[in-house]
């Protein structure tokens, strides 16, 4: 009789019930002391990823690969868990020094409020933990199938605006979710967002929970309490989240929180395919609904939750906290930098680092627009600190493409991408500050070097997936197009045009669009607008500069592999 061979969601499942593989960091330790080799294969592939730490590509990302990944190399991505990018200044050091010490000098900001290092050896990684670990960092549950960094507003207790500051409750969530025993083997990863700011800038609408601060009237005043979305995600299937009908206490946060945690470790049916084990599938494919889900939920808790309230959606999508803004607290002000493409050098985060210790206390924030901010600054200090920041290129004032451009790890790095990214970021927005100098219309432009999304193209104006087109007889980097994704009041996802072109050819593309845009936008009207109201066929033949026929965006072949956004 011929052996079953397992799935690879068997065979993940399997592993993952035969080991917690924080309960085993002794074996990390062996592995440094007998080299790369020693490392088996469940770990490479399955165990460490819990550490927060993937197996780095070779470099060319998938191509030369197989089943779906490229090729790996000896080294290691290290992601270190940022709970809503709360960062102190020792903390930020410690992160310098690691970057210069283990990892070439490469850190990037990710679009969840983390930090990732590159180039970190077997030898090393023991190291870098433990120095972590002594700053009150950890890289636990960054990535795998378990509950990710938890992200929330960077200026959460400083905004004149918000509705409360509810950072305490993400820190307490992180605490509750992140590194336990008992989420360590979920399905999927499990995305969290709490918020209490009024724009969301932390785009609850593509997390697996949101939690949206929101008021309601009582006899004693005005309640702040949230409104709670479930199954957001973007990847190959994105769906944004859907809200239920529940008005959630600051008192019930973290039990509800850690009920949609329970059901998404319970559900059986999203164990059996990899490629959708995702919290969103029940609802794309076992045919939930918010009502069934809620019910569920209440269920679980052992209590009924209010009905929601009327709650106020942002319309504004520019959500980068660039510049320089006064805080709630009379006299101080957060000053915002831009830090393109999330990469940042060790040097950068020493300046700002010493800046936030000599003119304000400390304290420093990462934004899921991979930004970096100073908080609790005099004001009399604001316009020196921003000029400080800016000698060492963390722009202050930047220009609307270099403020809303972000861009995934893409194949310098990463096994599953399919173009580079990260250089190809700055040197877009350079081409575009020179042919459109002076454009000022808030701008989304995301990259993503592959079908995962991590570079979030779906929810950008405009959006490009990373693609291979043959040139000349040879492969090269290319990008397809989608535009008018949108979060907050617009909420959608972006449509793909039908245009696709060599990477080389991108600029051209944009401003040829952009430019249509300036002489043909109704007044007021925003990039979205505009959008919605021409067809794919007006906007394919603006970006390629004459009609030409759509071009199937070339969708994967078959199952695309576990994505490794930030």
């Amino acid at each position: 009789m011929s052996e079953i061979k397992e799935t690879k969601a068997q065979r993940v499942e399997r592993l993952k019930r035969e080991k917690n593989a924080w309960e085993h960091f002794d074996e990390i330790r062996a592995f440094a002391r007998q080299g790369h080799a020693s490392i088996p294969p469940e770990w490479l592939g399955t165990y460490f990823r819990s550490w927060g730490v993937y197996t780095q590509g070779d470099g060319a990302g998938v191509v030369g690969g197989k089943n779906g990944e490229g090729k790996a190399t000896p080294f290691f991505m290290v992601r270190i868990r940022i709970p809503n990018g709360l960062l102190s200044s020792q903390q930020a050091r410690t992160i310098a020094d690691l970057a210069e010490r283990h990892a070439r000098g490469v850190a990037d900001i990710t679009v969840r409020q983390n930090v990732q290092l590159h180039w970190v050896t077997i030898e090393s990684l023991p190291e870098v933990l433990e120095a972590l670990w002594r700053v009150g960092l950890t890289t636990t549950g960054a990535c795998g199938d378990v509950a990710r960094n938890i992200t929330g507003c960077p200026v959460a207790g400083f905004d004149a605006h918000q509705y409360c500051d509810a950072s305490p409750l993400a820190l307490e969530v992180n605490g509750q979710l992140g590194g336990n025993s008992e989420f360590y083997n979920l399905p999927r990863k499990f995305k969290v967002s709490i918020t209490g700011c009024r724009s969301w800038c932390t785009y609850p609408e593509i997390n697996d929970v949101g939690l949206t601060a929101v008021t309601r009237k009582r006899s004693h005043g005005d309640e702040v309490g949230f409104s709670l979305r479930v199954a957001g995600g973007l990847s190959t299937d994105p769906h944004l989240g859907v809200r239920l009908n529940a008005f959630v206490r600051w008192e019930q946060a973290v039990p509800v929180l850690r009920g949609v945690a329970e059901l998404f470790r319970e559900s059986e049916v999203l164990r059996q395919n990899r490629e959708r084990a995702r919290l969103k599938f029940l609802f794309l494919h076992h045919g939930w609904t918010a009502d069934s889900f809620l019910g569920a939920l209440q269920d679980r808790l052992g209590f009924a939750l209010d009905t929601a309230e009327p709650e106020e959606v942002p319309s504004d999508i520019h959500r980068d906290h660039i510049g320089i803004h006064a805080q709630k607290q009379q006299g101080l002000s957060y000053v915002g930098a831009n830090v393109l493409r999330g990469r940042i050098t060790p040097e950068q985060l020493r300046t700002a680092a010493n800046l936030s210790d000599r003119y304000a206390d400390g304290h420093l924030r990462n934004t899921i627009m991979q930004n970096l901010l100073i908080v609790n600054v005099p004001n009399e200090h604001a316009t020196r600190v921003a000029g400080e920041l800016t000698a060492v290129c963390l722009q202050v004032r930047d220009s609307a493409f270099a403020r809303g451009t972000v861009a995934c790890t893409g194949s310098e790095f990463c096994k599953l991408a399919l173009t580079e990214t990260k250089s190809f970021a700055r040197w877009l927005t350079e081409e575009l500050d020179q042919r459109l100098p002076g454009f000022q219309e808030q701008l989304k432009l995301h990259i993503t070097g592959c079908p995962n999304s991590c570079g979030q193209h779906w929810i950008a104006d405009i959006g490009i997936e990373g693609k291979k087109l043959k040139v000349d007889g040879r492969m090269v980097d290319a990008y397809y197009f989608c535009v008018g994704g949108s979060v907050g009041e617009f909420a959608s996802i972006a449509r793909p045009v039908g245009y696709r072109c060599a990477a080389s050819e991108v600029p051209e593309a944009i401003e040829r669009l952009l430019s249509e845009f300036n002489e043909r936008r109704e007044p007021g009207e925003n990039l979205r607008r505009f959008f919605a109201r021409h067809s794919n066929e007006q906007i394919r033949g603006w970006l390629a500069g004459e009609l030409v026929a759509s071009v199937e965006r070339d969708a994967a072949a078959g199952p695309v592999p576990m994505g490794v956004e930030g």
